[in-house]
């Protein structure tokens, strides 16, 4: 993977919270209809000093490479150079806490994205009390995913036996005689269904059912049996990873509340969203939405229920994703990493404002109240709504 000490000189953020956070893969099944998912969540203390690769594997540089439209060899050497050494600050495997019930929060990334790049935001929310199951999707949206398919293969006595046989998905860009919004209405209806499968997926463990991990990695499932709190469930997400969420909310109305980061509004039709009843907070950036997608935000205002949207000056649509705080500054530029605002003051109120939402919608017994003024706006660094003209009666 290679290393850097430029690289090391830029890190990903730890959680502020309370509880120490772990992190494990789980993958079921032996076909593109399981999930794969990266489960972050509060760990014992003491028990693992072993922090996971932040990119897991070179094949998802190479995904990343299509999906930047770039040479996939230049590409493997830059991001094994810059990124090959760094981090995710989590304890790998490490046993999880049990004794208490902890909400749960499904997580859907963006466009060209996996499931490791919002470690960020998933690590902060596990350190307050959260269980965060970050999905990875295999609807050719994600610069590369795979499963683990099972191979027949024989010996020289003719007998039978399998082995698992790695089938990668690569980012899919689309042909110029496709139809975009068909193609990524599609999608978001595949990813809303791979966020609903994982959230069944973490109820069946919370229940007590065996699960096998195909991965075989050394974490007992069996521990998180009944530490879901079932009546505290959010999804949330980036980008497409938004859209997911609002599009999840339609299908799905276990999910009790949603977060959308800088949503990219146009994979979502129009006609599901009388079907939302639940909380909604819109977590805008400076520079990426359109007046378009405000407006499309708009129409899901309710006078029934809390709908807030605040947007970060000075921020861009990666203030989002961990890249954010592991590029200099030119490069950060050149590639439209990082905004005018420090990445580390924009990811703290994008978690802060999170949280108190999340107390004020699932009802929690916490302190995240104190940070109640950012979903108004107010802040230093806060615009209530959005940065783009409205008339006045849009």
């Amino acid at each position: 993977m290679g290393s850097s000490s430029s690289a090391q000189s830029y890190h990903i953020p730890g959680g502020k919270g309370p509880h120490t956070v772990g992190c494990t893969d789980l993958m079921t099944g032996h076909s593109i209809q399981g999930s794969f998912l990266r489960l972050f969540y509060p760990c014992l203390d003491g028990t693992s000093n072993e922090e996971p690769a932040w990119i897991p594997r070179r094949e998802y540089y190479l995904g990343l490479a299509d999906n930047l439209n770039m040479n996939r060899t230049i590409t493997d050497r830059f991001f094994g150079y810059y990124y090959g050494s760094v981090k995710c600050p989590a304890k790998w495997n490490a046993p999880f806490k049990s004794g208490e019930t902890y909400p749960l929060i499904i997580f859907s990334h963006g466009l060209g994205a996996f499931r490791t790049l919002y470690s960020a935001i998933c690590i902060e929310l596990a350190s307050q009390g959260f269980i965060v199951a970050a999905v990875e999707h295999r609807d050719e949206s994600a610069s590369a995913t795979y499963y683990l398919q099972e191979k027949p293969v024989s010996n020289a006595q003719k007998q039978t036996s399998c082995v698992q046989e790695e089938a990668w998905i690569y980012y899919r860009t689309l042909k110029p005689e496709e139809e975009a919004f068909s193609v990524r209405n599609k999608q978001v209806h595949q990813r809303a269904e791979e966020c609903t499968k994982a959230l069944n997926l973490m109820l069946d463990i919370n229940n007590g059912k065996t699960v096998t991990n195909v991965l075989s990695l050394p974490f007992d499932w069996s521990v998180l049996k009944d530490t879901i709190d079932i009546s505290r469930i959010c999804i949330m997400g980036h980008s497409f990873g938004a859209a997911t969420a609002i599009e999840s909310l339609s299908k799905d109305t276990r999910f009790r509340c949603g977060i959308a980061m800088d949503a990219w509004m146009f994979p979502l039709k129009e006609e599901i969203y009388p079907s939302i009843h639940q909380p909604l907070l819109f977590i805008n950036s400076e520079s990426f939405q359109s007046l378009n997608s405000i407006l499309e935000m708009k129409k899901l205002d309710s006078t029934a229920v809390e709908r807030k949207m605040i947007t970060i000056k000075g921020s861009v649509h990666q203030s989002f994703p961990d890249f954010t705080f592991l590029t200099g500054a030119i490069l950060g530029k050149m590639f439209k990493l990082k905004g005018q605002i420090d990445p580390y003051t924009a990811i703290d109120i994008i978690n802060k404002a999170t949280l108190a939402f999340l107390q004020k919608h699932l009802g929690l017994q916490k302190d995240f109240h104190q940070w109640n003024a950012l979903l108004d706006g107010h802040g230093d660094h806060l615009i209530p709504g959005t940065n783009i003209k409205l008339l006045p009666t849009q």
